[in-house]
């Protein structure tokens, strides 16, 4: 057993739609007997919380407890057997026999047509290093009267005029919901808004369902630094415009 996060439910506020099972590609929940969503295995569970951006009635939430490990493994084999092959390919760090992760790690070629095969070269607007969040001082003096971005790693590579129309004039923070140990990151990011005075707020993340996570994340950090401050939240579309 670890303490780690996991999806939490509120029988009380769930209303039965299903809409949690469908968006769970790990197949971790189920409608029960009395039609409320329930947690199949604790250990088909990720806690990354594609789920709770369905819930019409808030009665999902990721907390942190002791619980069985997620097993990515188990996991796929549970969805293969309930869902088929394709649905197995879309597991949280399944890698075999497909070689394949979650919906966010799919391969698939981005159709260009009517793209320009040459682009300009761009001046880099990046004004702060590091920029990586587990990297970052939230004493550092460049945080101070800023406008601050945070973004997920691979916005930067999908959208080609980040640099002009994101970063621009902002402080940056990077970092992976999926990918990184994020302990310890929203109150990372409370201390970067409660030391700091920031003008504005953005987040920019990929249309792929486990970067959600970083939108909970600093909505959190919002909480924890006892500031009122907005987040503006831009996302991606693969094919490299904004959604």
């Amino acid at each position: 057993m670890v303490v780690r996060e996991i999806i939490e439910i509120d029988r009380e506020l769930c209303n039965g739609c299903g809409n949690c099972t469908t968006a769970c590609a790990e197949g971790a929940l189920i409608l029960d007997a009395d039609g409320k969503a329930a947690l199949v295995k604790e250990i088909y569970c990720d806690g990354l919380g594609a789920c709770l951006d369905v819930c019409p009635t808030g009665a999902l939430k990721i907390v942190k407890k002791e619980s069985a490990s997620y097993n990515a493994g188990q996991t796929y084999q549970h969805v293969l057997k309930e869902r088929g092959g394709e649905a197995a390919a879309s597991v949280h760090g399944a890698q075999a026999p497909l070689p394949c992760g979650c919906p966010g790690t799919l391969a698939k070629e981005i159709p260009k047509e009517g793209h320009p095969q040459t682009t300009n070269a761009e001046t880099s607007a990046l004004s702060n290093w590091p920029i990586q969040l587990q990297l970052v001082s939230p004493h550092a003096p460049y945080f101070n009267e800023s406008d601050l971005l945070v973004a997920a790693d691979c916005t930067a590579f999908c959208l080609g005029k980040f640099h002009s129309e994101l970063l621009k004039g902002k402080k940056l923070v990077i970092a992976c919901p999926k990918l990184d140990e994020t302990s310890g990151y929203a109150e990372k990011l409370a201390d970067i808004l409660r030391y700091n005075k920031i003008y504005s707020l953005t987040l920019v993340i990929m249309e792929v369902p486990c970067c959600s996570g970083l939108f909970r994340l600093l909505q959190k950090a919002v909480e924890l630094s006892g500031e009122k401050i907005n987040i503006k939240k831009i996302v991606v579309r693969l094919g490299g415009s904004i959604k």
